[in-house]
């Protein structure tokens, strides 16, 4: 975990993790007057299904409404799919992604006789938007530095758990498919299964503006362009799906800047058969696709001919919660539980770090953008205060944004310090919800936020004001907590992984 926090982390630590405070910690009748009033108040400007619990670090609830009323978690969801993942994989695990060969390498003309395979296995960071993972580039350099001048045969794609494919989730609502929230899912993962345009005006209006840069390189050869510019300094552009790619529609103004459009890549499989081909010509490997030039391989021995490796799990999964990544959640769940029912695995983990049986909750997704999943603050506080007691998760807390952060960033809470809270939160068109650590001179509140209904916007106000109305004397949240001494055994967590490679199931 990042040393600066770790620092930072360790000048409240000392209070905040003694064990008796927090085992004797209590909402004040003083706090407890002002919570009913902040309440009532809440029922009144976002009238809906609310479901809230502050509890103390050990999970006993201390100030609730409606505890145990199943609702709509919304991305608060991702806290269970973080900590399944961390718990079974270990914080230092990575994904490889890879280039496979069966054949050999020509010395005379660099030409690899064989197949080859790219071998993906859902890096969410494979080519990402904000340049921090591996680029298909590194792996082109690989080859190239082996002595490879040329590659021949059509592009076949694998994983390490069978299938290299991407879907749209089943637990999704149909109403997402479309949305740049929602991509397609599986190891086939290039760009977050996006696509990038850089649109800029031409000087006179009535001309097509400029396609200035594309994202994975190479897919600006599937947009056509029908937007046209106009004068002014606004914009309208959208990249709409077509049989063989997409058209960028619309307008932009004269004098308006570079913007950019995204779309979802429906065929994640062609958008990386033109980021690779881009890839190898910038690398200097020439790539003929024609099946016929292909020469029987020496030997049947696979070879791996270029590899590279994604962050660490902590890495992603800090900034899959920072940024609310549903794809990214989607791909820790299926690294961590492989492809066989992995919201069933997901909903063990969760039964058994909570103690709460399985038929009280319900969880299809590991991102929480399905309308199916049910959890109730009660269990949500319950784990939040288990899962950094166990072995394998302790730093747990530190995954999650800091106030003033990512998705808490638009949240005005007025805090003392980044750090005193550390949360998730979880957002639809009838959800508002925040779940996480709220540092205190007495300790650390956990509490769980729930509403469903219509007052989003005002929802969101009023716990934005609970917070603050809570964390007002705020101390940073710690990176680990004291294992409590009554945890029984048989609910540590799953053993880590740290292989960095799909578990076996």
């Amino acid at each position: 975990m990042n040393t600066r926090h770790r620092w930072r982390t360790a000048a409240f630590a000392a209070l905040l993790l003694t064990p008796a405070p927090l085992r004797a910690q209590t909402v004040s009748p003083h706090l407890s007057r002002q919570l009913d009033t902040w309440y009532k108040r809440a029922q009144r400007s976002a009238r809906g299904r609310w479901g809230i619990a502050i509890a103390d670090a050990l999970g006993n609830v201390l100030w609730s409404r409606n505890p145990d009323q199943p609702l709509v978690p919304a991305s608060t969801a991702k806290i269970f799919t973080t900590g399944f993942a961390r718990s079974r994989l270990g914080g230092d695990a990575r994904i490889a992604t890879r280039v496979l060969g069966t054949g050999f390498l020509d010395s005379s003309n660099g030409t690899w006789n064989g197949t080859w395979t790219l071998e993906l296995n859902g890096d969410p960071s494979l080519e990402d938007p904000a340049h921090a993972g591996p680029r298909l580039y590194d792996l082109a350099v690989q080859l190239a530095a082996t002595g490879i001048r040329r590659i021949e045969g059509p592009m076949i794609v694998s994983s390490e758990a069978g299938p290299a494919t991407a879907t749209f989730p089943t637990g999704w609502p149909a109403r997402h498919r479309g949305a740049v929230f929602a991509p397609l899912i599986g190891p086939l993962t290039v760009h977050e299964n996006i696509i990038t345009a850089w649109v800029a005006p031409t000087r006179q209006a009535g001309h097509r503006p400029r396609l200035l840069d594309d994202a994975p390189a190479g897919v600006r050869t599937m947009i056509v362009n029908e937007a046209i510019t106009r004068t002014g300094k606004r914009s309208h552009l959208h990249l709409l799906a077509r049989r063989n790619g997409w058209v960028l529609t619309g307008w932009i103004g004269t004098r308006a800047r570079m913007r950019q459009v995204k779309a979802v890549a429906y065929d994640p499989e062609r958008v990386l058969e033109l980021a690779w081909a881009q890839a190898l010509r910038q690398a200097g490997v020439e790539w003929d696709p024609d099946p016929r030039t292909v020469l029987a391989p020496s030997d049947g021995r696979i070879r791996t001919l270029a590899e590279v490796f994604s962050p660490t799990l902590d890495t992603l999964a800090a900034d899959i919660d920072r940024r609310s990544l549903n794809l990214g959640a989607e791909l820790l769940l299926l690294w961590a539980a492989g492809p066989d029912a992995p919201a069933d695995s997901l909903t063990a983990h969760v039964a058994r770090v909570t103690g709460i049986e399985a038929d009280q909750f319900r969880l299809v997704d590991g991102s929480g953008l399905s309308d199916l999943d049910r959890v109730t603050p009660r269990l949500q506080v319950i784990y939040l205060a288990r899962i950094p007691t166990l072995p394998a998760t302790r730093a747990f807390p530190l995954l999650l944004p800091a106030n003033g952060t990512g998705t808490l960033t638009k949240l005005r809470l007025g805090l003392p310090g980044a750090g005193v809270l550390r949360a998730k939160t979880g957002t639809l068109g009838n959800v508002a919800a925040i779940a996480g650590y709220l540092g205190r001179p007495d300790g650390v509140f956990i509490i769980s936020l729930l509403y469903n209904g219509r007052r989003t916007a005002a929802a969101r106000q009023a716990e934005a004001h609970l917070c603050k109305l809570l964390g007002a004397r705020g101390k940073v949240t710690p990176d680990d907590f004291d294992l409590p001494p009554d945890t029984p055994p048989d609910q540590i967590a799953e053993p880590a992984d740290s292989t960095g490679t799909l578990p076996a199931h």
